[in-house]
């Protein structure tokens, strides 16, 4: 999908609940192109990406950018720089974060304030934006008024926060970005109305504030699932582990400016063995479903040759016809 007149986004359909409609990876500049985020480590991803480079682009990934550590935006970095030599580019903050998905070769650390030359004369400014994660990056293309958002701000839904002090401060930075016309997420549409966007996702969040200090003004304690369970009622419940920890947050800022007391609680104790088997097992239905996607990719290529082929692996001789006389 065309973006700008510099900017495309290979769009590849997703299933889970916390990721709207697809995940997108983009793609700048032309030619040797400069790409943002990776996907999941599924054969659907490295497919679509691969695909739309050979058939649509005629390119090839020269650097590719990293919005954020979470695994269903680096899961491919490895085979980008297998596949096309890519100079992988992300935050110190990310290496420890990244662990086995970080490549060994071909990393290039930026900052805040960096400038990301791409080629046919592109710049990409870097952009700190901490409060999804600690390493949430944002890229501008202000000449094009395109910012490339990862998880910092979603397109059809609000986002999980891990730092709200933090998150309310770039949100504010973002607001007032020179030229800004279009976010481009990691997940869901393109969001063609971005002040629009980021003032409601400001007003959700001091509403959200404003309803827990309501709800705590009416009960003597509270935990955050007592909290989620009467604010998010009319949210699917497969949610609801990633409000309480966006409630977490709130209630760690609330916290923080001494609006509320917090009493510790106790954590239940954890069996290493016990906690390393369900990682394993994990790991292994993880493996199955990459081995399931390599199938049906498989499959598909098959079956695209084979039209390709038409009948003759069928006879060995084919019927003739020729017009009656």
């Amino acid at each position: 999908m065309q973006v700008s007149p510099n900017v495309r986004a290979v769009q590849v359909p997703d299933t889970n609940p916390m990721h709207p409609d697809y995940t997108s990876i983009y793609l700048v500049g032309h030619g040797q192109v400069f790409t943002i985020d990776s996907g999941e480590d599924f054969e659907r991803y490295r497919w679509m990406l691969r695909g739309y480079l050979a058939a649509v682009e005629k390119a090839e990934i020269m650097l590719s950018g990293l919005s954020h550590h979470h695994a269903d935006h680096s899961a491919n970095l490895k085979w980008l720089q297998d596949e096309f030599g890519a100079s992988i580019h992300l935050l110190p903050q990310s290496e420890d974060l990244l662990g086995l998905r970080l490549p060994e070769r071909g990393v290039e650390f930026i900052k805040e304030g960096d400038e990301i030359e791409v080629s046919g004369g592109v710049k990409l400014q870097v952009l700190h934006t901490p409060g999804h994660s600690v390493d949430s990056l944002c890229y501008y293309l202000e000449d094009e008024g395109v910012l490339f958002t990862g998880d910092t701000i979603l397109g059809g839904s609000t986002t999980t926060i891990v730092d709200l002090s933090a998150y309310m401060k770039t949100l504010d930075r973002l607001r007032n970005l020179p030229n800004l016309k279009v976010l481009c997420p990691g997940h869901g549409q393109l969001i063609h109305n971005p002040i629009e966007v980021i003032d409601d996702y400001i007003r959700r969040r001091n509403v959200r504030e404003r309803e827990i200090l309501e709800i705590m003004a009416e009960k003597p304690e509270v935990t955050s699932w007592d909290l989620v369970e009467a604010c998010y009622q009319n949210v699917d419940r497969r949610l609801w582990r990633a409000a309480d920890r966006v409630v977490q947050t709130h209630l760690k800022k609330l916290e923080d400016e001494g609006k509320i007391k917090v009493y510790p609680g106790k954590q239940r104790k954890v069996d290493p063995a016990a906690v390393a088997k369900v990682a394993e097992e994990e790991h292994q239905r993880l493996e199955i479903l990459r081995q399931a996607d390599e199938i049906r990719a498989q499959m598909n290529r098959r079956t695209v040759a084979l039209q390709e082929q038409g009948p003759a692996a069928e006879w060995e001789e084919q019927p003739r016809y020729e017009i009656v006389r």
